[in-house]
């Protein structure tokens, strides 16, 4: 009984993965027992490694293995532009354009009343402390284009405005290489009202 115990418990924990069902989940877990124990070991000291290693930057909140991440202590960054991201995800995707060199603030989140996400919950008056530190000249707010993504970013505006903090919105608009005829009637809309 402990058998069956030990594989549900792991297709379970494999469930709470987002996007991971019952069927991928039990798929997965059969393929790591069956296929590659090593694996399995492997992911196994991984995660435990992570969860008790991993933390919070204590300047901008992304995850880190010590106090202050690499990308805050970094003295080529330009001190003077913070960019607002949801995620430490969302901070990779922009990393790996290679076209920002400013500080992040990752927010962990978006604001989502209907979740119970509040304002406090995100952590903005650490972002505004840090926005209103003297270096900082302009924040660039990249949260995602979804509606608690567009609430998020109006909410961070408005309080920044009353800071005095200069905060700019990342464009958005029609994707390179893509045909006006195939792109959603929304995004040509706000390429329009954006353009430059």
């Amino acid at each position: 009984m402990s058998d069956a115990h030990s594989l549900d418990a792991l297709i379970q924990a494999l469930r709470r993965l987002p996007g991971v069902g019952v069927k991928s989940a039990q798929r997965i877990a059969f393929h790591l027992l069956q296929h590659d124990r090593a694996a399995a070991q492997s992911l196994s000291r991984a995660l435990s490694d992570a969860a008790v290693n991993v933390r919070h930057c204590e300047r901008c909140h992304t995850f880190t293995e010590s106090a202050v991440c690499d990308t805050c202590l970094d003295e080529k960054r330009d001190q003077s532009i913070l960019c607002v991201v949801e995620t430490p995800a969302d901070q990779s995707a922009l990393e790996r354009t290679g076209a920002y060199m400013g500080l992040y603030f990752v927010l962990m989140g978006k604001l989502s009343p209907l979740d119970g996400i509040g304002p406090n919950d995100l952590g903005l008056k650490k972002l505004f402390d840090r926005a209103c530190d003297g270096e900082v000249q302009e924040v660039i707010l990249a949260t995602n284009f979804t509606a608690e993504g567009e609430a998020t970013a109006h909410v961070i505006s408005e309080g920044l405005k009353a800071r005095g903090v200069k905060a700019t919105r990342l464009a958005r608009g029609v994707p390179v290489g893509s045909e006006l005829e195939y792109v959603d009637l929304g995004t040509i809309a706000h390429a329009l009202v954006d353009r430059r």
